[in-house]
């Protein structure tokens, strides 16, 4: 936690977002937020003087701009219930800045960890990523450069992951059930980062019904001994909720209990809800744990009604094997500088991904080139040529540009070159480029040859 936050006040705000559903019958619904705030109503934890609820706010564009590549605009991937979602973890991040409150719990939806850089629509529940939105406030406004993530989501955060691939002072790490057995299919312990970030992602895939046991072996073993040696300015959770035993959408086992303790450990500085679809016999229950351990409060009574102890419990071999996963996570962090200098052996100027992602809600295909400067003097400017389908319709193509922070003088004029040469190019539909040094972003549109800024 920041040392100059000395308030022991935790912040909350509720955002339900009556008014945006995928559909009246799914899982990501009003009610995940509802049965929570009747639960804490009900505790009595909103009387507490250690309690503090703030009002969300909108996010502004240029906060959405500083993140996401939006295809064609920020304006037709987000509605008023995405922006009020992402300004609500904003408006917790300036009241832990300015000492109002310790820590913080932003209860909104929707949720963001699937969203990526480049954004063509909703994939995984996420049109925007709400946590990388808030990390890049926090860097813009307030100066903090490292900064971790933790995403406890039983769904992996590839979304944040992403984003952040290249940046190694943001260590995202991710522990979930593992993804040769659920949504999205990745999260395993060789996605690492991009080569000069390498060991700054780590992935922790743990076997399907994981107890409480299991995840506080990792916890105590592996991602605190980490943050002790990164020193983060901030440490943030990702904090998906369905990793709980009666979520539908996952096969885990942990309890409100489990949730609790590990947040306790944790000790995050704000927290941003994902997943967690057990509406009425998972989420009121957890989040009030996780609120009481973040207030400093006794959270031993917080039991789910079926709730038996030792009802769940780990076998030998998923012991073994969670140990040998963290084992090897160890090892990826421990090897992190030798991994660096051994992957830019040989690169050259240019490190180039090809990537197919899909969007599973809206059900679009898209085809990515990535390509960044392996700069010996700042982090390298990245350009990313992406063409996206739903189904038969119509292609959607972008070239999008990336100035980094602390961009050297030929990245930067590299960069805008590159942005200039895509202008007016009837075979790409829209060029984007993203100044995070300036903090300025361009939209232009190649068909109606217009420009617009945030």
């Amino acid at each position: 936690m920041s040392s100059k936050n000395k308030s022991r006040k935790t912040g909350l705000i509720f955002f339900p977002a009556f008014d945006w559903a995928i559909s009246p019958t799914h899982p990501e619904r009003e009610e995940r937020l509802l049965y929570t705030r009747d639960q804490i109503f009900e505790e009595g934890l909103m009387d507490l003087p250690s309690i503090e609820e703030y009002k969300p706010r909108l996010a502004e564009k240029k906060d959405i701009a500083r993140v996401h590549f939006c295809v064609p605009d920020v304006e037709s991937q987000v509605t008023e219930a995405h922006l009020i979602a992402a300004g609500s973890t904003l408006t917790l991040a300036d009241a832990l800045e300015k000492g109002e409150i310790g820590n913080g719990f932003a209860l909104v939806r929707p949720p963001g960890h699937h969203s990526m850089r480049v954004v063509h629509g909703n994939r995984g529940f996420c049109n925007i990523n709400n946590m990388a939105i808030m990390v890049e406030y926090l860097r813009t406004k307030y100066g903090h450069k490292k900064i971790a993530v933790i995403d406890t989501d039983v769904h992996h955060g590839d979304g944040t992951q992403e984003i952040f691939w290249h940046d190694p002072d943001v260590l995202c790490i991710s522990f979930h059930q593992d993804g040769h057995t659920l949504y999205p299919g990745s999260g395993f312990v060789n996605e690492m980062g991009g080569p000069q970030a390498l060991a700054r992602t780590l992935n922790i895939p743990l076997p399907p019904g994981t107890t409480d046991e299991g995840i506080h072996y990792v916890l105590d073993n592996l991602i605190m001994p980490v943050l002790d040696e990164f020193k983060p300015d901030l440490i943030l959770n990702s904090a998906g909720q369905d990793n709980h035993y009666t979520d539908p959408l996952a096969n885990m086992r942990v309890s409100a209990n489990g949730y609790a303790r590990l947040n306790e450990k944790l000790a995050p500085d704000i927290c941003v809800l994902e997943g967690g679809y057990a509406v009425e016999t998972a989420l009121p229950y957890v989040n009030t744990g996780i609120i009481q351990a973040m207030a400093g409060l006794d959270y031993s009574h917080v039991k789910e009604p079926d709730f038996v102890p030792g009802r769940f419990v780990q076998s030998e071999e998923m012991k073994r094997e969670i140990a040998h996963t963290v084992s090897q996570v160890q090892t990826v962090w421990d090897e992190r500088y030798n991994l660096v200098e051994e992957a830019l052996e040989g690169l050259g100027d240019f490190y180039r991904r090809k990537r197919r992602i899909f969007y599973d809600t809206d059900m679009i295909n898209e085809n990515q080139e990535e390509v960044v400067r392996l700069c010996p003097d700042c982090a390298g400017y990245m350009t990313i040529n992406t063409s996206a389908q739903r189904g038969y319709g119509t292609l959607n193509s972008a070239f999008c540009v990336t100035i980094p922070r602390g961009a050297c003088s030929s990245c930067r004029d590299d960069a805008k070159e590159e942005y200039a040469e895509h202008l007016d190019d009837r075979r790409i539909g829209y060029v984007l480029m993203q100044d995070k040094d300036k903090d300025k972003f361009k939209f232009y549109n190649n068909m109606t040859r217009t420009e617009k800024g945030y």
